[in-house]
């Protein structure tokens, strides 16, 4: 039996995947074909964000994730445009609370205009008002160039326009083992085999054990930390006009819990970032043998947890009481109370950890034999998913060219 055979092979129908194929099939004669494990794609960390735009703000200048997230925005907005998805680039407000965080305020207008943001705007007291009445804070930073938008509605996008340039787009094709021949590589999955001359792993929560599959050493392990959100009750949500975001601890990449106007209506308020003990798992008590086996085995982990231990401890806390939670909220918005905010959804987000504990921040993209591996795609991913796609599709071609 002559197995299908495909030039490429993307692995994962997140965001990231279907971006790198979309990219590929921008060079003639590919043939192109994108796994998902799920039976519908951007089933995890792109159907459970909160759907920001992301800037550019954060992130250090010359990074992968400052590069790609200003292009990757501009390119999103364009392609948003372009395909007639809803969209708004509302703006947000980074407030400062404390004066141990005007320093750190300061680095995020420094790094904002060293990746070329414009618009940017010192804000007092007063004029944050002004923008949202119902915030209190010493200082903040007005950002212009954020937005709001629905990503599992893009990366349907996505899908659609890989499948009209001739592109192979499969649900339900989880892979289980890969083997190399000289020339080629071999997927398993329960639905039959596929073939290609090269493999790229989009696989998220499940990169590194792919890169394991595949005989790379991965040099991290994906430890996952579920992010949970509450949402404004219908009567509350005066009380946010756009985007309001805390000045973000420097030494987590995460941003701290804040608020989101949604594109389809309502108001999220979160997410904490607590570890989960189920890489695909979305409730509190969702847990998995092997996901917490595989944790707790890692030296990483409790090199991590040795430095941030009472930070662990706090985010659990705010995970089952509802009050801590409003209070790290009130931080922000002090007249909000418990009867403002009900339950909402959750996500996991696929942190990347090395050996000696340290969370990797930026992206990290591994090439190795017949394969190229993306092993830490976080926020703002989704925002520069295009750039990313094309960054990897113009490895892919130079390794297979």
């Amino acid at each position: 039996m002559t197995l299908p055979r495909y030039d490429f092979a993307v692995i994962g129908g997140g965001i990231v995947g279907l971006a790198t194929a979309l990219a590929l099939t921008e060079n003639p004669g590919l043939s192109i074909v994108l796994l998902e494990a799920e039976d519908r794609l951007a089933a995890h960390q792109t159907g459970h964000n909160s759907g920001v735009i992301h800037s550019g703000l954060y992130y250090k200048p010359g990074s992968l994730k400052a590069r790609n997230c200003v292009e990757g925005r501009e390119a999103l907005v364009r392609f948003c445009r372009d395909q007639g998805i809803s969209h708004d680039l509302c703006g947000k407000v980074v407030v400062a609370v404390h004066e141990t965080e005007l320093p750190s305020l300061e680095e995020l207008e420094r790094r904002g205009n060293a990746n070329g943001l414009t618009g940017l705007r010192k804000l007092g007291p007063e004029e944050i008002r002004e923008y949202e009445p119902h915030v209190t804070g010493i200082a903040g930073l007005l950002v212009p160039q954020t937005g709001i938008v629905d990503y599992a509605e893009v990366a349907e996008a996505y899908a659609r326009l890989v499948r009209q340039r001739g592109g192979t787009v499969q649900t339900c094709k989880r892979v289980f083992r890969v083997h190399h021949r000289t020339d080629e590589v071999i997927l398993e999955t329960h639905e039959g085999e596929v073939s290609c001359r090269l493999l790229i792993n989009c696989g998220g929560l499940q990169s590194d054990r792919i890169a394991h599959m595949c005989g790379t050493n991965p040099g991290v392990k994906i430890i996952p930390f579920r992010g949970e959100y509450y949402e404004l009750v219908s009567e509350s949500r005066s009380l946010v006009r756009n985007l309001i975001y805390p000045v973000p601890d420097p030494r987590f990449p995460f941003l701290g819990v804040h608020f989101t106007r949604m594109i389809h209506g309502g108001v999220e308020a979160g997410p904490n970032a607590v570890l989960a003990f189920n890489r695909e798992g979305y409730s509190q008590w969702s847990f998995s043998p092997r996901d917490a086996l595989e944790t707790f085995g890692y030296c990483g982990f409790w090199k991590m947890a040795s430095k941030y231990w009472r930070t662990g401890m706090g985010e659990f806390h705010r995970s089952f009481s509802k009050e801590a939670f409003v209070r790290a909220l009130q931080r922000l918005i002090p007249e909000l109370g418990p009867q403002d905010v009900k339950r909402a959804g959750a996500g996991v987000r696929a942190q990347a950890v090395a050996p000696d504990g340290g969370l990797v921040d930026d992206f990290r993209i591994l090439e190795a034999e017949r394969a190229i591996h993306v092993l830490n795609a976080p926020s703002p991913a989704a925002t520069a998913s295009i750039s990313i796609g094309r960054t990897i599709a113009a490895l892919a071609v130079k390794k297979e060219g």
